[in-house]
């Protein structure tokens, strides 16, 4: 019986994250570099801060209440002292933090169109790093797996983020499972400033709600669900040798019985509406990017709802 939360995958291509040589790797960083660069003016349309839910905000002064100030921000301690209306006055902090949440364990290493989940998440990425440096901004990243396998502390500059670049492209993670709920929990004891962070990773785990609703109580939490058409719909292909390619474990599948694959369908489809729900009473907001689509799309899309709700 297929584990309904546990991705398996029919074994059809070799290795992704073979061993490249220093040459072919810095060119590969100039043509993920070339993309980024050509796509952030398209996926943020040149409101940044507006898809970033702007800059963050801190407190600077309390001043006499004047008509029109939001009763929101009235200091009641200083109000009940002078026995007159004060208002909390606050400026924007000059900087912002960005942070890439970026899921790399075994199954980030999967798909069946034209590009790898990974290979994805690694363009999502760079596309989201250049436009915070663009902008003078701090970008950090964290790697996971069921462990944590990287942290690169938030700083500026573009050779920073061709490092990051470097990173993903050609790191190996020490680990093949997935552990969500760990990896937010570093996350918010590690970042204290309040940031921006972005969760990247196709969310085959369970148990990590509580983790997202603490961190969104303090961050601007945004994910990313990478999804694989595969992954939806099991194909009427005979008896299929499937790996999970988090475990190593190997199953023959027999896709010709309907009953496997209504079951398998009905399996997935259910995990994909507990997700959505899930990411809504987490307070988050997210989107789902399809390996046979191009990303852009739904991601500027989610951004401009963004934009529309200030």
């Amino acid at each position: 019986m297929i584990r309904p939360f546990r991705l398996y995958v029919m074994i059809v291509s070799g290795c992704s994250n073979c061993f490249m040589e220093v040459k072919e790797l810095l060119k590969k960083v100039r043509r993920i570099e070339i993309k980024a660069k050509g796509l952030t003016n398209e996926m943020f349309s040149g409101e940044y801060h507006s898809a970033f839910k702007g800059r963050g905000m801190s407190f600077s002064e309390v001043r006499e209440y004047q008509y029109g100030d939001d009763i929101r921000n009235i200091d009641w301690n200083v109000t009940a002292r002078f026995d007159h209306p004060y208002v909390k006055v606050y400026e924007e902090e000059r900087e912002m933090t960005v942070m890439l949440i970026l899921d790399v364990s075994g199954s980030e290493d999967f798909g069946t169109r034209s590009q790898l989940k990974r290979e994805i998440l690694t363009e999502i990425s760079a596309v989201i790093a250049f436009s915070v440096i663009q902008n003078n901004d701090k970008i950090g990243v964290i790697l996971f797996s069921d462990r944590i396998e990287l942290f690169i502390p938030p700083r500026k500059g573009k050779s920073h983020v061709l490092r990051i670049i470097r990173d993903l492209l050609n790191f190996e993670p020490s680990q093949k499972g997935t552990d969500i709920g760990m990896a937010v929990k570093y996350f918010t004891s590690v970042v204290k400033k309040k940031s921006t962070a972005f969760l990247i990773s196709d969310f085959m785990d369970t148990g990590f709600e509580d983790a997202l609703k603490i961190a969104s109580r303090k961050h601007d939490l945004i994910s990313f669900r990478l999804r694989d058409p595969m992954e939806l719909e099991l194909p009427k292909a005979g008896m299929v040798k499937m790996l999970d390619t988090e475990t190593g474990e190997m199953i023959w599948v027999d896709t010709e019985r309907e009953k496997v694959r209504k079951a398998y369908n009905a399996a997935m489809k259910k995990r994909e509406s507990d997700l959505a729900g899930l990411f809504t009473r987490s307070g988050m907001d997210y989107t789902v990017i399809d390996t046979s689509r191009s990303y852009v799309q739904p991601i500027h899309t989610l951004f401009r709802k963004r934009e529309m709700r200030r």
